[in-house]
């Protein structure tokens, strides 16, 4: 395993050194931070939303990426691990190491980083002006929170919870059912 680099980097030195490492590590101006292990929950959680948006990504001509891929967020100096994202920007297939023009970016919630994908995280994938939806999937319950972009660019928020069992993606005209996304999940305590 390698060892952490220097505290400052540069976001080429970043990239270079995390080609190489064998944990991913999010950076944060200048700054890396070894991402947590996950969840069978969450793993579920994740491969359930792939596999149910996959098919209406791909009919808009979009791509869906998992935990592996990285965003950039070159004005916030941030490269973050999204559990998913979706990009139907061209300029993306321009950088195989990361995307940087996402539509929708999904995160699966976990206790030790709930709060930051909530709040500084989100700040700054606002800074993303091809965003236009980003989602929080909880794992303890089955809920899910999307935020989306208005015309006015003001983040509107609307929660998907049972009895309810439909759940609209508006970034990328998918629609479905909780039901479906939590099948075989055991929520966490």
């Amino acid at each position: 395993m390698n060892t952490q680099p220097s505290p400052q980097l540069s976001p080429e030195d970043y990239l270079e050194w995390e080609a190489q490492s064998g944990v991913k590590h999010e950076y944060i101006n200048g700054q890396v931070s070894a991402m947590a292990g996950v969840s069978d929950a969450h793993v579920t959680l994740a491969l359930n939303l792939a596999t149910l948006l996959r098919p209406t990504v791909r009919q808009r001509g979009c791509r869906l990426y998992m935990s592996d891929m990285k965003v950039r967020l070159e004005q916030r100096n941030c490269f973050y691990y999204p559990d998913l994202l979706v990009t139907c920007d061209p300029r993306d297939q321009q950088t195989p190491l990361y995307k940087s023009f996402p539509c929708l970016v999904i995160e699966v919630l976990s206790p030790s980083t709930e709060a930051f994908d909530r709040g500084d995280k989100f700040i700054d994938y606002q800074s993303l002006e091809s965003l236009e939806e980003y989602v929080l999937v909880n794992t303890r319950r089955q809920r899910l929170e999307s935020f989306r972009r208005s015309a006015s660019g003001l983040w509107v928020w609307q929660a998907y919870s049972p009895p309810e069992d439909s759940v609209e993606f508006k970034s990328i005209g998918w629609q479905g059912h909780i039901s479906d996304i939590y099948e075989d999940v055991s929520l966490e305590l």
